[in-house]
């Protein structure tokens, strides 16, 4: 029994470093974080206590914010619509086998590993409204739609999602490979003796199989869509007009520009929240046993 105790304390040290990082990297700072949410502070003098006034104030008072809110969900839905099924339409194709499948694998997968400020810096050249490849792509082909891609308010944000998009396929496209790897070809074969055509294969046997690679694919893209700053503040800062504001970036400038890092942490405090409505169920879903 002592022996058993024993071998029990020995694997709770075990755990205990990485117990003590998460609980100061995670857990303490997302409650100090909705502790200074209750205060109005510039960041540098004393605290005004105003309990859930910054709450309120977002959700009733700031339409910047309302926009936000707006833009990240527009950005969510054209993730989850395109993003994904770019993802695995590449990955289907990239499950085939033909010569130097291995080549396109690392060819696609590589935007994803280039630092998104790096990809708002080539995307911001491509979109030069003087000589930027997009307009004279436009003029090569005859097509009268040269424009400010990035300074129109209503094309903007798809520009610049458009622009994230060629990073962002890379990640899940791994995932759906790896989920269509493990789907034994015994039982495509099976269903191509009973007849079931490519499409039918693809809709009735391949995707109901590929359940557990659309969880984490659908969870990891909405938390990357909802803590999408870099390709934002590289190319429009929020901009023009706010037509690009997301949460983090509006988080970034209440906090870092304007000084009302009580207004900043509030806005942080509901990105935690939205988040943990996505990962929660994310979590459960995948610990519960078959």
């Amino acid at each position: 029994m002592g022996d058993s105790k024993k071998r029990d304390w020995s694997a709770y040290l075990f755990i205990l470093p990485a117990g003590i990082i998460y609980l100061s990297v995670i857990v303490v700072p997302v409650f100090y974080s909705f502790y200074i949410s209750l205060f109005k502070w510039n960041g540098i003098g004393k605290k005004e206590f105003i309990g859930f006034f910054n709450y309120i104030h977002l959700f009733q008072s700031d339409p910047i914010f309302l926009i936000s809110i707006k833009n990240n969900l527009i950005w969510i839905t054209l993730t989850i619509l395109i993003t994904m099924t770019v993802s695995l339409g590449f990955a289907v194709i990239l499950n085939k086998q033909f010569r130097g499948r291995t080549f396109f694998r690392g060819f696609f997968y590589f935007p994803c590993v280039i630092a998104p400020i790096a990809v708002s810096i080539i995307w911001r050249w491509i979109y030069n409204p003087n000589f930027g490849f997009m307009n004279q792509l436009m003029k090569v082909l005859e097509i009268d739609f040269s424009q400010s891609w990035i300074s129109d308010p209503k094309v903007s944000l798809y520009a610049i999602f458009a622009a994230a998009l060629w990073q962002a396929v890379g990640q899940p496209m791994i995932l759906f490979l790896a989920g269509l790897q493990a789907i034994s070809s015994d039982v495509l074969e099976a269903s191509r003796i009973d007849g079931a055509s490519g499409m039918k294969q693809f809709f009735f046997i391949t995707v109901p199989l590929l359940k557990e690679s659309f969880v984490i694919v659908i969870a990891t893209l909405i938390v990357s869509a909802l803590k999408v700053f870099d390709v934002i503040q590289g190319l429009t800062g929020g901009g023009p007009n706010n037509a690009t504001q997301m949460l983090s970036t509006y988080m970034y400038s209440q906090t870092f520009q304007y000084n009302n890092v009580g207004v900043g942490t509030t806005i942080a405090c509901v990105m935690v929240f939205i988040m943990m409505v996505v990962i929660i169920p994310y979590v459960l879903f995948t610990a519960k046993e078959d």
